[in-house]
C-alpha cells in the first residue's frame, strides 16, 4: 500500500525536481530557489529556501555522503552548496553559458556531470571544484543523465531522444538511437551491480514524450564493449512521462506524467501496482529515499508530495487527503507584495514570527512599497531596530518577498518565461514568445543570441512591444 503523509507547499512555481539524502529532501523550482527538509518530519531547515541562481533551477543532487548539494539553472550555472550551512561552495560555470538542464553526481562524488541545452556534456573534478573535460554533442539539449552504481560510467538523455553511455574520459561507449519518439525526459540507473556470462550488467530506466517508461539491461563486457536490450516498455500513463526513479533497493519504479498521475511499479516484473492522482498539474519530479519506504513527487502544482510505502501487493490507491501546510505569501487578497496594506505587511510580520516589530512598522506606516524598500539603514536609523540580528532577518525575509512576490493564481501567459515573474513592459521575440523586455534584453546580451524557449538561434534581436498582453495582465492586476 503507498499512503500520502504530507504536502509540501513552498514553492511559488512550477516544482523541476527532488532529490534525497540519508536525512534531507531537496526540491527546486522555476522560482529561482530550493527548498530542504528534514526527513524526520519534513520540517525545513534554517537555512531554507537556498536562493543564488538567477533563473528557474532544473535541477538538484545530493552527495553520496550528503555534505553537499548541487543545483543547475538556466543561468548556465552549476551551484554546490554546503548542506551544513547552506552557504556556496562553489559556482561552475558551464563552458558556453548555456542554460544547465541537468547534473549528476559519481556514487563516489569524485565526479559531478552537468549537461546544457546547447548538447554539451561537462564533467567536473569534485574534489577541486574544476573542469576535468568537455563533450559536445550536435543538435541536441541535454535533460537526463545518471551514473552506474559502479561510478565508471555515465548515461545521458537529449531531446533528439537517444540514449548515450560514456566513460570518465567522456569516450561514447554506446548510442542507442530513437529510445524515445519525441524526445527522452529523464533517465535513472537501479542500484545494483549484476553479473553474468562475462559481462558486467546494470539495470536502467528511461522515460519520455512518447508517454513510455521503459526498463533496460546495460551490460559491458569483459572485453569493453557494450550494449542495451529493452526488457519491459511500461504504458500506465496516458501522456509524456517525465520523470522515474528506482527505489534504494531496485524493487519498485515510481514515474510522473503530464497526465497528473504517478504510478509504482514492480521493476522485475514491470507490473503496474499503484496509480496515484493527487496532484492537480503535470507530476515532473520523483525520487526515492535511500533510507527509509519513502518517495517525493513534484509538480507544477507547486507542490510536493510525500508518499509512504507500506507493503507491495497490487492495486488502486484512492485519493488520500492528508497534508502539510507549507509557507504561504501573507496579504491574502493582494497578489503582489507592492500592493499589501500596513494591515497586510503586519499579518506577514506575524507569520514570519517578527511580532515585535508589528506596532514600530504600523507606526512609521509601512506597506508594501515601503517594505520592498527597506535597508540595512533605514530599519537602524528610521525603524530604530538596534539588534544586528533582528535587522538581518528582516531583510532576508524580504528577499524572499522579491524573489518570488507572485502569488498561486497568476496566470501563466503573464509570467515571463526567463524570470518567471509577472510581466510589467512585455515584448515578443524573433523566436514568437512574449518575455519581460530588461530579461529578454540581459538574455540576449550574454547568451549568443539564443532563445530561452528552443535555444535556437534568434534570425533578429528585434524586440516588439506586446501591447494586447499589457493591458490584459493591467487588467488582471485591477480586477484583483
Amino acid at each position: 500500500m503507498v499512503s500520502l503523509i504530507c504536502t509540501l507547499q513552498d514553492h511559488r512555481d512550477d516544482v523541476n525536481w527532488c532529490a534525497f539524502s540519508a536525512t534531507l529532501l531537496a526540491t527546486c523550482s522555476a522560482d529561482k530557489t530550493l527548498r530542504i527538509y528534514h526527513t524526520r518530519d519534513f520540517s525545513e531547515v534554517s537555512y531554507s529556501p537556498l536562493s543564488g541562481h538567477g533563473y528557474g533551477v532544473h535541477c538538484c543532487c545530493f552527495s553520496a555522503c550528503g555534505q553537499y548539494l548541487a543545483s543547475c539553472s538556466t543561468d548556465g550555472s552549476t551551484v554546490v552548496w554546503s548542506t551544513v550551512t547552506g552557504e556556496i561552495e562553489a559556482v561552475l560555470e558551464h563552458p558556453g553559458r548555456s542554460p544547465v538542464r541537468v547534473c549528476a553526481f559519481s556514487p563516489d562524488s569524485s565526479h559531478l556531470v552537468s549537461g546544457a541545452s546547447d548538447g554539451t556534456l561537462a564533467l567536473w573534478d569534485f574534489t577541486t571544484k574544476t573542469l576535468d573535460r568537455i563533450k559536445p554533442v550536435d543538435d541536441v539539449t541535454m535533460v537526463a543523465c545518471s551514473f552506474t552504481p559502479c561510478g565508471q560510467m555515465f548515461m545521458t538523455g537529449s531531446t533528439y531522444g537517444d540514449l548515450r553511455l560514456w566513460d570518465l574520459s567522456m569516450n561514447q561507449l554506446h548510442a542507442e538511437k530513437d529510445t524515445h519518439d519525441m524526445g527522452v525526459s529523464c533517465c535513472c540507473f537501479g542500484p545494483k551491480i549484476l553479473s553474468g556470462g562475462g559481462a558486467v550488467e546494470f539495470r536502467l530506466a528511461s522515460c519520455g514524450q512518447d508517454s513510455t517508461l521503459k526498463i533496460w539491461i546495460v551490460s559491458r563486457s569483459s572485453t569493453g564493449g557494450c550494449k542495451m536490450q529493452q526488457i519491459h516498455s511500461l504504458t500506465g500513463q496516458s501522456a509524456p512521462v517525465l520523470s522515474c526513479s528506482f527505489s534504494a533497493d531496485g524493487q519498485l519504479l515510481v514515474s510522473g506524467s503530464v497526465d497528473k498521475t504517478v504510478t509504482v511499479y514492480d521493476a522485475s516484473r514491470g507490473a503496474l501496482l499503484y496509480t496515484l492522482n493527487q496532484h492537480k498539474r503535470y507530476v515532473t519530479a520523483c525520487a526515492f529515499s535511500p533510507t527509509a519506504p519513502l518517495f517525493a513527487t513534484g509538480s507544477m502544482d507547486k507542490t510536493v508530495n510525500i508518499w509512504r510505502v507500506e507493503e507491495r501487493p497490487g492495486g488502486h490507491v484512492e485519493p488520500a487527503t492528508s497534508s502539510h501546510e507549507g509557507g504561504k505569501l501573507p496579504g491574502h487578497s493582494r497578489l503582489l507584495v507592492s500592493d499589501w496594506s500596513e494591515e497586510d505587511v503586519g499579518a506577514w510580520l506575524r507569520e514570519e514570527g517578527l511580532e515585535a516589530l508589528v506596532e514600530t512598522f504600523k507606526a512609521n506606516n509601512i506597506d508594501g512599497v515601503e517594505l520592498i524598500g527597506l535597508t540595512k539603514e533605514s530599519l537602524c536609523s528610521e525603524l530604530n531596530i538596534e539588534s544586528v540580528g533582528l535587522r538581518s532577518k528582516v531583510l532576508r525575509k524580504v528577499e524572499e518577498l522579491k524573489a518570488g512576490c507572485v502569488c498561486t493564481g497568476v496566470p501563466d501567459e503573464f509570467l515571463c518565461p526567463i524570470t518567471r515573474e509577472l510581466m510589467m513592459d512585455p515584448v515578443i521575440a524573433a523566436d514568437g514568445y512574449s518575455y519581460e523586455r530588461a530579461a529578454i534584453e540581459s538574455w540576449i546580451a550574454t547568451k549568443n543570441r539564443s532563445s530561452p524557449m528552443t535555444n535556437l538561434p534568434l534570425q533578429t534581436t528585434l524586440l516588439t512591444p506586446n501591447r494586447t498582453l499589457k493591458m490584459a495582465i493591467g487588467r488582471w492586476r485591477t480586477s484583483q
